[in-house]
């Protein structure tokens, strides 16, 4: 017992990052900037460790993102963002700490005798349709003397015109708009509408903007021209280049400054706001095959994006206010579990709600049609599919925890399409389209199969929205597709046919063990749906299924050493992680006895590698979302938190320079592949159980 506990301690033991700076709580494998959609999102790669001013910024996929940053104090230049090459003399700011929460990103660096705070931060409001679909992000930069004196401040900074584009030998124009706010406006000359290169959009427009109060100037130029000035001078020359070109060619960028004065205390931030908006931003299959193009929710109250930038650098103030009171209320509650869980849980939220899209479609008069919302997301990473029902799935905790109402409307346009009769399977369609952002369908039918996995998916997140929330809407008007795919479950739950699950890299298997309580909790689930809409002899039948499923469920799955469950049914040295038994104990259904949740935590820690517990025998990688999924049903808290501590573990060691991965290496950490995907937001999978969010109160 002495050598399990102080194994188990070993497990936990964080990995001691090569870096020079303060981190709190620890330096991710990439640092959010500014990440609110798939196509605005920003990150500062780390490994073992980059400053601020140590490497450019990069799209989720790892392309450069040309975004820079400068200060002159007493006339001595300084960098502070971005790794710009110029043709004249500059320091580099010291970066003494980093910080990250749920909604923010915060370094201090040094710059001779003033210290710079930079915070970038990406709104996480979840509770406001509006605030929550604005694609724009703030980075605000203020100064500190340390030496008691006064010193002469200025500050710049550019983005360049990569943000448009996957594919930087293609042209692009822009232009600048000056009045009480300069912005920097940039496209590719040719787009083409609902259209992706290598992951970014290829239509809409990037803007980079600063409000005109004071000593503001700006520039477009060549990335060494604009800087250079700036270096030189400490001011930009107000003028625009016109010569419109490929994003390569003398890389042009759009620059902004902010002369401060003399400055002796602390100073207000400079704000700056970029953001990525296009419109309309999805096309989605409606009846008959037609397709509906829609905007971003935010459009409805913003109709353009000069309307939509005003109030978004004049709310900065707000903003904040909002998000360290957001911050708070997720730290409070994830620390309530364990502090690793904080940890994790910070470093997904914007991750995870970064991938949706918030739209609103528009009445035949071309007036905003407010009562029809739905919420698209992209299986960023992983695949560029359109609402993909086993990503929605893992991710589903954060909605409950934050706003349901999101995951309504992102199960919406699924049951929506699906009721039209244009997908001609009987179970549940995989995703809505193959390419985001065209939610085009699948009226072949020839999605990616998978029938139970998916089919169960959709019922146990319409029911657990449904108790969360008190509205029984999708249950009542998809009652007949539920129960269609309900029926299908009957048939392929209990002893499920050759196929993929959500895992679908480790191949398909025949035989599931943790496939199959999905489907009995899905037939369980019905069975609470037809109560709720009021059909008492269905709700008996099933509820009657399921309890008869999970008695021969039981006697096929587990081992012949009856100490865990198996893979596959019959093979007793298989075992995996049964994170689906999580919808047992989400939707509060008391289907799979005590006895088989306190089997799995007794095992689990038997199994454990340095870096978790492998997602099954085929191989000892794993999936962080899983882990916390099954941390949440353990029966021990030291069980639990090993499962935590591992994902933590995971996190902060330094041997990824990519966006959060929930796919690693249990034996030494290494990431297998994805990054940056919403699957996180199950991260959160331990508090839908327990809370909701701020002033909710009790989800169960």
């Amino acid at each position: 017992m002495l050598l399990c506990l102080l194994k188990l301690l070993l497990l936990l033991v964080p990995t001691i990052q090569a870096i020079s700076w303060t981190a709190t709580p620890f330096n991710p494998p990439a640092i959010p900037l500014a990440v609110r959609t798939p196509y605005l999102s920003a990150w500062l790669p780390q490994g073992a460790g980059a400053a601020l001013n140590d490497a450019w910024p990069t799209f989720w996929t790892g392309q450069i993102l040309g975004w820079a940053g400068f200060v002159k104090v007493d006339g001595v230049p300084y960098s502070f963002l971005g790794s710009p090459n110029v043709p004249v003399a500059f320091n580099k700011a010291t970066q003494k700490s980093f910080q990250f929460t749920a909604s923010q990103s915060i370094f201090v660096l040094t710059a001779g005798p003033v210290d710079l705070t930079v915070t970038f931060l990406s709104p996480v409001e979840p509770n406001d349709l509006v605030q929550q679909s604005i694609p724009f992000s703030y980075m605000a930069v203020s100064v500190s003397p340390t030496d008691g004196s006064s010193h002469h401040v200025q500050i710049y900074s550019d983005i360049s015109a990569e943000w448009v584009s996957g594919d930087n030998s293609l042209a692009a124009n822009w232009s600048t708009s000056v009045g009480s706010i300069v912005t920097h406006k940039v496209q590719l000359q040719q787009q083409s509408i609902f259209a992706e290169v290598n992951d970014h959009t290829q239509y809409g427009s990037a803007y980079y903007s600063i409000s005109n109060t004071g000593n503001t100037t700006y520039q477009t130029a060549a990335d060494t021209v604009a800087r250079a000035q700036f270096i030189t001078s400490g001011y930009l020359s107000n003028s625009q280049d016109t010569n419109f070109r490929p994003i390569n060619n003398n890389w042009p960028v759009f620059a902004l400054a902010r002369d401060l004065g003399q400055v002796t205390v602390a100073t207000q931030p400079v704000v700056f706001t970029i953001g990525h908006l296009r419109d309309p931003a999805i096309d989605y299959i409606i009846e008959g095959g037609q397709m509906q193009q829609r905007s971003v929710y935010s459009l409805s109250k913003y109709p353009n994006a000069d309307s939509m930038i005003a109030f978004f650098i004049n709310d900065f103030e707000n903003a904040l206010s909002r998000a360290r009171l957001f911050d708070a209320a997720i730290q409070r509650d994830a620390v309530a579990v364990s502090n690793d869980y904080a940890d994790v849980v910070a470093l997904s939220v914007r991750q995870a709600l970064g991938a949706l899209e918030i739209t609103i479609s528009k009445t035949s008069d071309g007036s905003w049609n407010s009562s029809d919302v739905i919420v698209f997301l992209k299986e960023i990473s992983s695949d560029g599919n359109v609402n993909t029902v086993d990503v929605i799935f893992p991710t589903w905790p954060i909605l409950l925890y934050t706003n349901p109402a999101l995951g309504k409307y992102l199960l919406e346009g699924l049951f929506r399409y699906q009721a039209t009769g244009q997908y001609p399977n009987k179970w549940s369609v995989h995703d809505l389209g193959a390419h985001y952002p065209q939610a085009s369908g699948h009226n072949d039918g020839k999605d990616e199969p998978m029938p139970v996995e998916e089919s169960g998916n959709m019922i146990i997140m319409a029911l657990s929205y449904a108790q969360k929330t008190g509205d029984s809407s999708h249950l009542r008007r998809y009652y007949a597709l539920l129960d269609q795919w309900t029926q299908f479950l009957i048939t392929d739950s209990l002893i499920p046919a050759n196929q993929i699950s959500t895992d679908d890299f480790a191949g398909p298997l025949a035989n599931q063990t943790n496939l199959a309580i999905k489907g009995i909790v899905g037939i369980k689930a019905m069975s609470e749906i037809a109560r709720i809409v009021g059909d008492s002899a269905k709700s008996s039948n099933y509820s009657t299924i399921a309890a008869n499923y999970v008695q021969q469920w039981y006697s096929f799955a587990s081992s012949s050493t009856n100490d865990h469950l198996t893979l596959s049914y019959g093979n007793s040295s298989s075992w995996g992680l049964s994170y689906n038994l999580y919808g047992d104990k989400l939707l509060k259904l008391n289907l799979f006895p005590g006895s088989v949740y306190d089997m799995q935590t007794a095992w689990y820690k038997t199994v454990a590698q340095p870096y978790g517990v492998p997602l099954d025998t085929r191989h000892t990688y794993t999936k962080s979302d899983w882990e916390i999924w099954t941390a949440a049903i353990m029966t021990n808290t030291q069980v639990r938190d090993l499962f935590i501590g591992s994902v933590r573990k995971w996190a902060a060691d330094g041997l990824s320079s990519e966006p959060f991965g929930d796919w690693y290496e249990t034996t030494n950490g290494q990431p297998e592949g994805f990054r940056a995907r919403p699957v996180v937001g199950g991260h959160l999978a331990l508090r839908p159980m327990k809370l909701g969010m701020i002033a909710e109160g009790p989800v169960m």
